[in-house]
């Protein structure tokens, strides 16, 4: 795969999701580059705007075996990662795979479950692997986490941990489509699903070799030191109890790889950064005070773009 088959790809991609969908365009695009970036995503949004089937048609255009799974307050860690069960005729323990194994798995609602089940997708998250019984099991490659959660403000939920939040890579949200595309869901046919018109333009080898062209785009000493500058500002920032983490740091050069890509550049720009720094960032920011009235995420939002303001950008050089 060149510069220009890898463009051409991820165009397609978003290009398929937007045809089919009424979600903004940019969260569409923010999709497709966490998944080619090898992040996972984080979809947080108010029930019912489409964060499911967002999820489902990402899956039909990879063609990546895709498994949903309803988060619930009574799920057990076993239910994601499998089990081990007697075999009485072999003798022996038998693994029977959870959910965990699919190449894209959809947590609905990841919020709703329990601290320990949420805790279950660290490893899965990190390592891509999981282990069950003392035994470690390789997950798929490319393997794909997408959350959905509804805002922490209603009931019912759980708060995500920290821990937990620095595994995604991105964290954006659907919000509410346009009068037209909304009018234009409304006068279709009633029960149609959406996702059943969604063709796969690519399959999973595909994203592993644009994941491999994409890590060889070229970061500049410069890139590199005004992205660890912003990292810098959110780790001294006097409204910030826990600011950005090197992982933090990794995701962010990741996916500014895969957007100087998607532009046929072979370079990163400090615009690549300064762009996707807030969906990278700010879900990462443990703020030490609430303001009351604004949400968490309009927050969080809000002193990012203040720090990122405040940060000089270097001149951006073609190569």
């Amino acid at each position: 795969m060149d510069r220009d088959s890898a463009a051409r790809l991820g165009h397609a991609m978003a290009e398929r999701l937007t045809e089919a969908l009424s979600a903004r365009r940019e969260a569409i695009a923010l999709s497709v580059m966490c998944l080619l970036s090898g992040g996972h995503l984080l979809l947080e949004d108010v029930p019912g705007v489409g964060k499911t089937t967002l999820a489902r048609a990402l899956g039909r255009v990879t063609g990546a075996h895709t498994v949903r799974v309803q988060f619930t307050p009574d799920m057990l860690p076993s239910d994601l990662t499998g089990v081990s069960v007697w075999d009485p005729q072999a003798r022996a323990f038998t693994f029977h795979p959870g959910p965990l194994f699919a190449d894209m798995v959809l947590a609905d609602e990841i919020n709703r479950a329990n601290p320990k089940t949420q805790s279950a997708l660290l490893e899965a998250m990190e390592e891509h692997r999981v282990s069950v019984d003392g035994t470690t099991y390789d997950l798929p490659d490319p393997h794909f986490v997408m959350a959905t959660q509804n805002p922490v403000e209603l009931e019912g939920t759980y708060p995500l941990p920290e821990a937990q939040l620095d595994r995604f890579m991105v964290r954006t949200a659907l919000g509410y489509p346009d009068s037209t595309a909304e009018r234009a869901m409304l006068r279709g046919a009633s029960g149609a699903d959406p996702v059943s018109h969604v063709s796969a333009v690519c399959g999973l080898a595909d994203v592993r070799a644009f994941r491999t062209l994409a890590a060889t785009v070229h970061v500049s000493e410069e890139v590199a030191a005004y992205a660890l500058a912003i990292l810098d500002a959110t780790r001294h920032a006097p409204e910030v109890r826990l600011g950005a983490s090197p992982r933090a740091g990794l995701a962010l050069l990741a996916i500014s790889r895969t957007h100087a890509l998607l532009d046929g550049r072979a370079a990163v720009f400090p615009e690549d950064v300064r762009t996707l720094a807030p969906a990278v960032l700010a879900h990462r920011l443990v703020l030490r005070d609430a303001v009351p009235g604004t949400s968490q995420a309009e927050q969080q939002r809000a002193v990012l773009a203040r720090l990122i303001s405040r940060v000089s950008a270097p001149g951006s050089r073609r190569r």
